[in-house]
């Protein structure tokens, strides 16, 4: 007894794998981190992941992130019950500072919060605007730490 297999089920089953596996990848903002573009001086800078993840993730960081968040205000640091929960307030005020010192116009940056940290993500023209950009959102209330992955993109 031999086995028959017709090439147009072979076709759909692959088919069929293919996009489950497209579907296991597919990322999205879980945790509903707030994510902004403050500037868009510099058109080609490609726009940063931010906090978009996989479902396989979302699931390995549930329970750091709550650990982490509610660690916050058991000792004392947090006057909110989670860390996460200033993130929407951090993350606008720190777009509102950058666009009212006015020095950035010639800049393409996104703020990323999460757990009172705010990275600075994007292209700016030279290292000294990528450092005074931390420095102003390093200043503002309740931002714990500040990651600067801001790329240095001379103008052409």
């Amino acid at each position: 007894m031999t086995l028959r297999v017709r090439p147009g089920l072979l076709l759909a089953l692959g088919t069929a794998l293919a996009a489950g596996a497209c579907v296991a990848q597919e990322r999205a903002n879980f945790f509903n981190d707030p994510f902004e573009q403050a500037t868009s001086g510099i058109p080609a800078c490609p726009v940063p992941q931010g906090p978009l993840i996989t479902r396989q993730e979302m699931l390995a960081q549930t329970h750091g992130r709550a650990e982490r968040g509610t660690t916050c205000y058991q000792t004392g640091r947090c006057r909110l019950p989670n860390a996460y929960l200033y993130d929407p307030d951090i993350v606008a005020r720190s777009k509102k500072a950058i666009l009212a010192d006015g020095r950035f116009g010639g800049t393409s940056v996104w703020l990323l919060g999460q757990r009172r940290w705010v990275w600075l993500q994007g292209c700016v023209r030279t290292r000294a605007e990528a450092e005074t950009l931390e420095r102003i959102i390093r200043s503002l209330d309740d931002v714990e730490n500040v990651m600067n992955e801001l790329k240095v993109v001379p103008a052409p």
